[in-house]
């Protein structure tokens, strides 16, 4: 058997197309386009690639995106300054404070960020109001990357209700709130992470699978119950050829583009879940596009609900 590749791109594509039509009745009625600021701070070579993604996309789904840039000697509290600026601007709608964070500013430096946005423009969801928010039941704002998950389930026809889910990771970025959109769809979910006993055994009870741990190539074959969906959120760059060999058969075409380029992205589930699984999102090519398209719909949401308001 071979797993059904859930495209992320297609998902991500129909997600933007259903937002233009919120862009341009937003654009009428307030006389500019949705505003979306992004905090860049340092040079973080991935991070640079992931803003330009997101500026790139948001300008092509005609919203109005406006780079900041703060160079990696900045101090937590330039960064605080220049977020309470965009809190009070008229014209920016949503902010996103790309991370990680320079550890030059602080252990805690990125939950005080996230903690400093107003919550009306927090388009990543993160802000304690809105967490508190999506554990009821009733966000308006709501983590890109799990958001775009479910709608990958749903552009599928995937069923939710009634399944088991297991999520591997407990962050705050995906795995606990993966696991809130899952339980809030009649799932029963199971949050597993380092300290799950006999994880491959837990993880293989489960209809649906979502791996989040940010290791490259954990999750085996073992860990999956013949024909489970298994969504794979991880993203691992990968310079080690010998780590590259243990994902990939010799005269594999990954291996070639790690010769090519000295390095390769994978996800956190191993290719041969591919032989098991049935379905299975690719990385690239899966869930990433879905967090830029969900971050571009929170924008618009955030843009309608400060109209509304105004």
């Amino acid at each position: 058997m071979s797993a059904r590749l859930l495209d992320g791109p297609t998902v991500a594509s129909a997600i933007r197309e259903s937002v233009l039509p919120d862009v341009r009745a937003f654009t009428a009625s307030a006389g500019r386009p949705p505003g979306l600021g992004i905090v860049l701070v340092g040079d973080n070579p991935s991070s640079e690639i992931y803003v330009r993604n997101k500026v790139k996309a948001g300008g092509e789904s005609g919203l109005w995106v406006d780079l900041q840039r703060l160079p990696a000697t900045a101090s937590l509290d330039d960064l605080l300054a220049l977020v309470d600026r965009l809190n009070a601007s008229p014209i920016h709608d949503g902010i996103l404070v790309q991370s990680p964070l320079p550890d030059a500013l602080g252990k805690h430096a990125t939950q005080r960020v996230f903690d400093a946005i107003d919550p009306a423009k927090d388009v990543d969801g993160f802000h304690p109001v809105n967490v508190g928010r999506l554990v009821q039941g009733r966000a308006h704002l709501v983590p890109c990357t799990p958001s775009g998950v479910i709608e990958m389930l749903q552009h599928y026809n995937i069923r939710i209700g009634g399944t088991r889910a297991v999520v591997i990771g407990r962050s705050e970025i995906v795995g606990k709130p993966m696991a809130m959109l899952l339980l809030q769809r009649d799932a029963t979910v199971t949050i597993c992470h380092s300290k799950t006993p006999d994880l491959p055994a837990v993880a293989a009870t489960a209809d649906i699978l979502v791996a989040a741990i940010g290791r490259a190539g954990f999750v085996t074959p073992a860990f999956v119950r013949p024909g489970a969906t298994v969504i794979d959120v991880g993203i691992n760059r990968v310079t080690d050829r010998a780590v590259a060999e243990s994902l990939y058969e010799p005269g594999a075409p990954r291996l070639a583009d790690f010769d090519k380029r000295g390095s390769i992205v994978v996800g956190d589930v191993h290719p041969k879940v591919s032989e098991v699984a049935g379905a299975l999102t690719p990385v690239p090519g899966g869930v990433g596009p879905l967090t830029i398209a969900m971050l571009l719909k929170n924008t618009v949401t955030a843009a309608n609900a400060r109209l509304r308001s105004a």
